[in-house]
């Protein structure tokens, strides 16, 4: 029993003296490490991928597949003037003067943006609202889809008078 007891502590020590990097052919110096040594540079990250700008012009909205979009701003806004819910009505919005409709309590952001809603910024408006128009109150984080935003944009604008 002393001869298997004595055998496992010694193939022990060798496993543990081998998982710490010790043994025989260890090349390393004995010195302790100075705090003169330089950590290695961590690698640079991988650069973003470029994404091709794309204007509005360069697409062709479909209305029908746009109204399938307004969906996600139903929550907020409807079609029919006059008739405002967290958002204003969007009747008649491509053309118009940013805060605007008549009753709605706009953002100072928006009510003194100087915006008006061409499709080209309704454009690019819709892609990232807080960073667009810094200080609007509208909650919602965008279409990144150029091609879903051009298609909400023709959808709004053959639901007013364009």
């Amino acid at each position: 029993m002393r001869k298997i007891l004595l055998s496992s502590l010694a193939l022990g020590s060798l496993v543990a003296v081998s998982a710490c990097g010790g043994g025989a052919n260890q090349n390393a110096s004995s010195e302790p490490a100075t705090a003169d040594a330089a950590p290695e540079p961590a690698p640079a990250p991988a650069p973003e991928p470029e994404v091709e700008a794309v204007a509005f012009a360069d697409l062709t909205g479909d209305a029908a597949a746009g109204e399938r979009t307004f969906i996600k701003c139903q929550t907020c806004h409807v079609l029919e003037e006059g008739q405002n819910k967290v958002g204003p009505h969007l009747y008649n919005v491509v053309g118009r003067e940013a805060g605007s409709v008549e009753g709605f309590n706009y953002s100072t952001a928006n009510a003194e943006s100087g915006i008006t809603w061409t499709k080209d910024v309704l454009f690019e408006y819709l892609e990232n609202p807080q960073e667009y128009l810094k200080g609007t109150r509208m909650a919602f984080p965008g279409i990144k889809d150029a091609q879903e935003r051009a298609d909400l944009i023709e959808y709004l604008a053959a639901n007013g008078e364009v």
